[in-house]
């Protein structure tokens, strides 16, 4: 990478399905640094109509967020905003007209099947791409059509771009974060489809105009950059909103034979490529065709990730007893009987509520042993998600061509050892695990490319990644039970 010659910092909200944080980003010649700065849960609220973000709060903690990094630094050179994808806030006249939907909220069901009456999943997927997700935006969207709510609203803003437009007064959608709503055209992300949203019925003047990666959203508010102490010429940058395009970017990849899984609540797993990949094949195996930054392809396949083992947790403290995971985790690995194996996809997992009684139910249903104490229930999720990502790369492999040698995976999940080693070992592949904050450090690359603070290629913000943080390697262990893990 070729330095543009001088240092910066600049701030990044990333928004998780359970936690948000904010954190600063120094970036310069050969550096590049995170400086948490707050970290907030992201807690739903469940109403008699249904379950919501609590976006209020969300948007609270932000502006606490950046007011504690306006502090440490009150010259910043941008603010970025990356969440997970297809949730959204519906405006009339500037003003949300109600809590945004929770993706996990059982409402679009009949939006799928009204979809899906009038455009076929396969017809569907060959303009947009998408694996099929029933709470994909195209489905939400069309819950409230027939709810009549987008006779009412004249914005329908996604979650980043929501928090964006009260910070900036703008009205954008990023163009990674569109291509997950079903209503962009796989191969042409910079507009929405207008054919698609005639047949279905949903207005296109609800959708705003779509930005790119790079581009300039906005400055703060005259109100939003007193409270927070920054000066209003202060920009937020579009970056690759959806957390997934995100973290991609941070993916330290030096060849292009890699998979990655970005794991967090989902595991995200796939390739990355020139051009999408619309075939039946890849529609029959689910795969999905999503923007990444600089114009590639994220082709992927979304698995159910840590939120089987978050939601067990729950589930268990529920009495009141409070567990400790990486404990738990430790005497899960050091189970020596083999534990049943489940589809880790089943989508009765997708739902808030007791996840250990539904995979027990599941293993019931087929005929296979239930696990009998917590450690063998952590081991057999773990399992079960290790074999879900293998089986991922090999699929992604087939339908993309390419000859995966290396699996990245980054996030949260990273940290876990037991499931990087045993992707690895179910694989047959090695697992380079690192970074955890690939999100935010997305996010801070994107940005500080914009703003002029450095410079290059895609390949050459990864490299800077690569210098900077050191991965663990993980190798197939030959034979089971062996293990192999190196610095």
């Amino acid at each position: 990478m070729s330095a543009a010659g001088r240092s910066g910092t600049v701030a990044a909200v990333d928004l998780g399905a359970t936690s948000g944080r904010v954190m600063l980003g120094h970036v310069g010649p050969g550096e590049l640094r995170l400086v948490p700065v707050a970290r907030f849960p992201n807690t739903p609220v469940r109403t008699p109509d249904g379950l919501h973000w609590n976006i209020l709060e969300l948007y609270r903690s932000i502006i606490a967020g950046l007011s504690g990094a306006a502090k440490q630094e009150p010259h910043l050179a941008s603010i970025g905003i990356d969440s997970w994808a297809v949730d959204y806030g519906l405006l009339r006249q500037g003003r949300l007209l109600g809590a945004p939907f929770h993706y996990r909220d059982e409402r679009t069901a009949a939006g799928v099947e009204a979809v899906h009456g009038t455009i076929p999943f396969a017809d569907l997927y060959r303009v947009n791409g998408l694996q099929f997700l029933p709470f994909n935006t195209v489905y939400q969207l069309a819950t409230e059509r027939d709810a009549g709510m987008l006779d009412v609203a004249d914005t329908a803003l996604l979650m980043p771009d929501l928090i964006a437009h009260w910070l900036t007064g703008a009205r954008v959608a990023e163009a990674t974060n569109a291509s997950t709503t079903g209503l962009v055209h796989a191969g042409e992300p910079t507009r929405w489809d207008a054919g698609l949203l005639t047949r279905l019925g949903i207005p296109a003047a609800v959708l705003p105009p779509i930005v790119q990666p790079g581009d300039r959203i906005g400055t703060l508010l005259e109100a939003v950059a007193a409270e927070v102490g920054l000066s209003a010429s202060t920009p937020v940058t579009a970056i690759g909103s959806h957390d997934t395009a995100s973290a991609v970017v941070a993916v330290p990849m030096t060849t292009p034979d890699a998979a990655y899984i970005s794991c967090g609540t989902w595991g995200l797993v796939g390739v990355e490529l020139e051009r999408p990949v619309l075939t039946e094949a890849s529609r029959a195996a689910n795969f999905t065709n999503e923007g990444g930054v600089d114009g590639r392809t994220r082709f992927l396949h979304n698995v159910m990730g840590l939120w089987l083992l978050s939601e067990s947790v729950r589930t268990w403290e529920r009495g009141g007893e409070t567990i400790d995971l990486p404990g738990l985790i430790a005497q899960a690995a050091a189970v020596d009987a083999p534990v049943s194996v489940f589809d880790a996809n089943d989508p009765r997992f997708l739902a808030p509520g007791d996840l250990p009684a539904r995979i027990a139910e599941f293993l019931i249903e087929h005929g296979r042993a239930v696990p009998q104490s917590r450690a063998e229930f952590v081991r057999c999720i773990i399992e079960s998600l290790a074999q879900a990502f293998a089986d991922a790369v090999h699929t992604a492999s087939e339908l993309s061509g390419v000859q995966v040698r290396a699996i990245h995976v980054v996030g949260g999940g990273s940290q876990n050892t037991l499931l990087c080693q045993l992707t690895a070992d179910r694989a047959g592949i090695p697992v380079i695990a690192g970074p955890v904050e690939a999100t935010a450090l997305g996010n801070v690359l994107v940005q500080a490319r914009a703003v002029g603070i450095i410079d290059g290629d895609l390949e050459s913000l990864r490299a800077l990644v690569a210098r900077s943080f050191e991965p663990t390697r993980y190798e197939p262990r030959k034979p089971a039970g062996s293990t192999s893990v190196s610095r």
